[in-house]
């Protein structure tokens, strides 16, 4: 399944160490993040549950770019 969602970050090169941070996290096959669209696609594996690996997600993301938001 994936899912798009709403973030704030302040640049390109945090967006990419967010995007980076979510694809280490357990849950996620696969994550992209769009800076210029502050928008960030998580695939996840199969039988992840959704709102626990997002809190895990937003959690790492949070460890690189302590202010960084993601609405889900």
């Amino acid at each position: 399944m994936k899912k798009s969602y709403k973030i704030e970050v302040d640049c390109a090169n945090c967006a990419l160490k967010m995007e980076e941070a979510a694809k280490k996290t357990e849950g996620v096959k696969d994550a992209s993040v769009n800076f210029m669209a502050l928008k960030m696609t998580v695939e996840f594996e199969e039988g992840a549950d959704v709102k626990a690996t997002m809190e895990k997600v937003l959690k790492n993301c949070r460890k690189v770019e302590s202010d960084c938001e993601i609405a889900f």
